[in-house]
C-alpha cells in the first residue's frame, strides 16, 4: 500500500483535511486498498485546529511515506523547525509532496519551491513570490504539478488536486468514481481559473443577482439590456443604474465576462471546435469571442486550450 501522511500543526485549518475522503472512497472503490493514511504531527498527540477541534496525530518517524500532504492554515506564519526538517527529508524519501493552499510557503521553507512553477490561495499568491523569488507563483491555477511537487489554491481545491493524485495512481474510471460519490460533477483541471465572474461582481441585490442568474443560464441568447431588466423586474433605465451601482460594471460588461468563463470552461473541458464554443457561449463568431479572451486574459483560445491539456498531461504522467 502507498502510505500517504497528512501534515498536521498548531493553527492547522481543517479544511485542509477535505481531501482525506477522496483517498478514504479510493480505497472503497478500487479492487483493494491503495492508501495507508497517517496524520502526523513534530510531537504526535491532539493537534488544535484554528477551528478550535483537536486532530489526533502520530508523531514524525523515520518511517518514509510515498505522498506527503501539507496542509494551510488561516493565515501564514513561520514554521516550526521541527516541521521543515521533517519536510526537507521527505523530499529525499517521498515520490511526491503535496502543499495546500498556505501550505506552499512550509514547502518554500524548506527550499522545495526553488526553479518551481507553484500556486497558492490568490489572496497570498503575491507574498509567496516575494518569500520565495526563486519559484514561480502563479495565481490563475487551482493546481500545479511540477515534478514531484504539487501545490493546489485554496482549501477546496484541495480536493482537487487530490482527484489528480489519485488518477494519476489509479486511472480516470476510479477517480471519476471517486468524484461522483463526493457528489462532485467533476475534476477541475489544474489550469482552471481560481476566479468566478459572480463572485467577482458580489450583487448586493436579488433583483441583479437574479438578472445575472439568468444570463449565466441564458447565454446562448443576445441578452439585450431589456431582457435583463426583465428577469430583474425593473424598468431597462433603472436596472442599467442599479446594475453598476452594484457591481461597478455594465451589463453588456457582464455578461462578456460570463461569457468568456463560460467559453474558458468549455475549451478547457472539452474538444469542441472554437466556432461551436463561441456559438453555445453567446458569441456572434469566433473573431468576437478571440478579441474578448485577449481583453480577459491577454491570450487567444487556442493557448488556453493547450495550456489546459498540458496541464491535464503532467498530471497524468
Amino acid at each position: 500500500m502507498q502510505r500517504v501522511g497528512f501534515v498536521i500543526y498548531p493553527g492547522f485549518s481543517i479544511m485542509g483535511l477535505a481531501a482525506v475522503p477522496a483517498f478514504e472512497l479510493a480505497n472503497l472503490i478500487g479492487d483493494e486498498p491503495t492508501y495507508d493514511i497517517h496524520f502526523i504531527s513534530e510531537d504526535g498527540g491532539p493537534i488544535r485546529t484554528s477551528a478550535g477541534m483537536s486532530v489526533e496525530t502520530e508523531a514524525f518517524g523515520e518511517t518514509a511515506f510515498d505522498t506527503l500532504v501539507v496542509g494551510g492554515g488561516t493565515f501564514v506564519r513561520s514554521s516550526p523547525p521541527g516541521l521543515i526538517t521533517f519536510v526537507q527529508r521527505a523530499a529525499t524519501q517521498s515520490r511526491r509532496i503535496a502543499a495546500i493552499c498556505t501550505g506552499a510557503f512550509v514547502l518554500g521553507e524548506a527550499g522545495l519551491l526553488d526553479g518551481r512553477r507553484v500556486t497558492t490561495h490568490w489572496m497570498h499568491a503575491r507574498e509567496l513570490q516575494q518569500q520565495f523569488p526563486k519559484c514561480t507563483a502563479d495565481v490563475d491555477c487551482i493546481f500545479i504539478n511540477d515534478g514531484p511537487i504539487w501545490t493546489s489554491a485554496g482549501m477546496s481545491a484541495g480536493i482537487d488536486l487530490a482527484l489528480a493524485l489519485i488518477e494519476a495512481d489509479l486511472g480516470q474510471e476510479v477517480v471519476q468514481a471517486v468524484a461522483k460519490k463526493l457528489v462532485l460533477y467533476h475534476r477541475r483541471a489544474g489550469g482552471q481559473s481560481q476566479f468566478s465572474t459572480l463572485l467577482e461582481l458580489e450583487p448586493k441585490s436579488d433583483r441583479i443577482q437574479s438578472a445575472l442568474t439568468y444570463a449565466k443560464r441564458n447565454l446562448h441568447r443576445p441578452l439585450s439590456v431589456e431582457e435583463l431588466a426583465e428577469a430583474a423586474r425593473l424598468s431597462p433605465r433603472q436596472f442599467s443604474r442599479v446594475f453598476h451601482a452594484e457591481t461597478g460594471q455594465s451589463p453588456a460588461k457582464a455578461v462578456e465576462n460570463l461569457r468568456v468563463e463560460a467559453a474558458r470552461v468549455m475549451m478547457e473541458r472539452s474538444r469542441h471546435p472554437i466556432d461551436v464554443v463561441a456559438d453555445q457561449t453567446g458569441f456572434a463568431d469566433r473573431n468576437r469571442m478571440r478579441r474578448a479572451f485577449l481583453r480577459a486574459f491577454g491570450q487567444p483560445p487556442q493557448v488556453i486550450r493547450r495550456n489546459a491539456r498540458s496541464a491535464l498531461d503532467a498530471a497524468s504522467a
